[in-house]
């Protein structure tokens, strides 16, 4: 019969039940297999903790790119206004995924940290003092039962031992008496050794008995032993799994954001927010700020003059120039449409109208001059503080010519005039200079 061997005691391991001796480790193992198990769970929430965190991240860093594009896109309407509802969802969701983090680690890994240090306490020379015990334990509720064990062993292996041994002295003298060349004394020494095998048969088969009935007696009482020893381990280990239930509960309250007050309120408002865009609105600002509803300059039949020559011959030189290089401009994630330089677009026209009866020789022409031979800088003139208008930059712009502006996204600077048919604007830098920029190049500070 195949079998293992348990050193501790010397006795053959012939089956896989528990009650052969040593197969008790199977249950001792088990409690270093809990400790374990508490540290890959704190490994498997500091996981979950970190995937939270980056996802709230990744959804903060693209709210913020995409909110930044559609604000400074060509137009911002209810329709996009709600587009940016949907971003603040995202912001509002990452703040949700960082407290998930925060629970995760605060109060769920920590709680599993502080459970294993308490049931689990580590030896000096390795291993825990749980394990020790159980292991005491059981090697002391099998000791006796398995030296027992052991003499009944020791009693088989005799009997079975003469059993064989009387079977071949019969098988011998059954030979000799077919042999004539054997002497009756030959004879009689295989028959005497025929009655002494028979002998050894008959006391070994009772030493073999008594120590089996022996083992009987002690079996309830080795039964009991191990039963007690081994409900202690159960015991030990039903805590384990009654708190990692426990815990398990809390990561799912701490994950399910289903049943958040506040997360339910997000997805509310962003439905409110969508539900008052308005197309119709939309169009009709666009129509009246952009399109045919737009005021507008028409020809008039003008006479010669020599300041209005100048001026014609540099709105001919604006326009014939090649557009205007962007430098700078401050946008993150995807490249967005730049504004041209001849647009007649501006991003405040909304607040704004045309002078219907607007011409060359009027002061808030910003390409005027009362320099006939053109020597002197139209922009030294004085303008009228009524018409000044604080603006900030949306991109940066450098200027292409002598009168030409240039500035940074961000930097604030005056609108002295309104914009020309051209798209160009008058206006002042904090340091004085006054020269033109592109009008759709600025908005209004509110």
């Amino acid at each position: 019969m195949s079998g293992s061997y348990d050193d501790s005691v010397g006795v053959e391991v012939s089956s896989d039940s528990f009650w052969e001796v040593g197969n008790y480790k199977r249950t001792v193992k088990r409690i270093d297999d809990g400790h374990r198990l508490c540290s890959d769970l704190m490994n498997c929430i500091h996981e979950r903790a970190r995937i939270e965190k980056v996802y709230a991240q990744q959804l903060t860093e693209w709210a913020k790119r995409w909110k930044q594009l559609v604000e400074k896109g060509p137009q911002y309407g209810t329709v996009e206004r709600a587009w940016c509802a949907f971003m603040s969802e995202a912001e509002k969701v990452s703040e949700l995924h960082l407290e998930v983090k925060g629970s995760l680690m605060n109060e769920d890994f920590e709680k599993i940290k502080n459970w294993q240090k308490e049931a689990f306490h580590k030896q000096m020379m390795g291993g825990f003092k749980e394990t020790k015990e159980a292991e005491d334990g059981f090697r002391k509720a099998q000791k006796p039962w398995a030296k027992k064990l052991k003499e009944v062993e020791a009693a088989k292996k005799a009997y079975h031992a003469a059993c064989k041994e009387e079977k071949l002295a019969i098988s011998r003298e059954t030979n000799s008496k077919a042999d004539p060349a054997l002497n009756p004394e030959q004879l009689k020494k295989l028959q005497d050794k025929v009655e002494r095998s028979k002998q050894d048969v008959l006391k070994t088969k009772e030493k073999y008995e008594k120590s089996l009935k022996e083992l009987d007696n002690a079996t309830p009482q080795y039964m009991e032993n191990m039963e007690q020893v081994f409900e202690q381990c159960q015991q030990f280990e039903e805590k384990r799994l009654r708190f990692f239930r426990e815990v398990l509960l809390e990561v799912q309250k701490h994950l399910d954001l289903s049943n958040a007050a506040s997360y339910k309120n997000i997805y509310r408002e962003l439905e409110q927010n969508i539900k008052t865009a308005d197309a119709v609105e939309d169009l009709r600002w666009f129509r009246a700020n952009q399109g045919p509803g737009m005021s507008m300059n028409w020809p008039q039949f003008e006479e010669w003059s020599a300041d209005l020559n100048r001026t014609l011959s540099r709105r001919e030189k604006k326009k014939a120039s090649d557009g205007v290089t962007l430098t700078g401009i401050n946008q993150t994630g995807d490249q967005v449409s730049q504004p041209n330089k001849h647009s007649s677009v501006s991003s405040y026209e909304k607040n704004q109208s045309y002078p219907t009866d607007w011409s060359d020789e009027e002061s808030n022409n910003p390409f005027s001059s009362t320099d006939a031979n053109g020597d002197t800088n139209p922009f030294d003139e004085d303008t009228s503080s009524a018409m000044e208008v604080r603006v900030r930059a949306l991109y940066d712009y450098e200027g292409q010519e002598q009168d030409e502006l240039s500035f940074k996204a961000g930097d604030e600077l005056t609108k002295m005039e309104n914009e020309d048919e051209q798209g160009w604007c008058k206006g002042r830098l904090d340091n004085g200079q006054v020269g033109l920029y592109p009008a759709n190049y600025v908005e209004p500070i509110q």
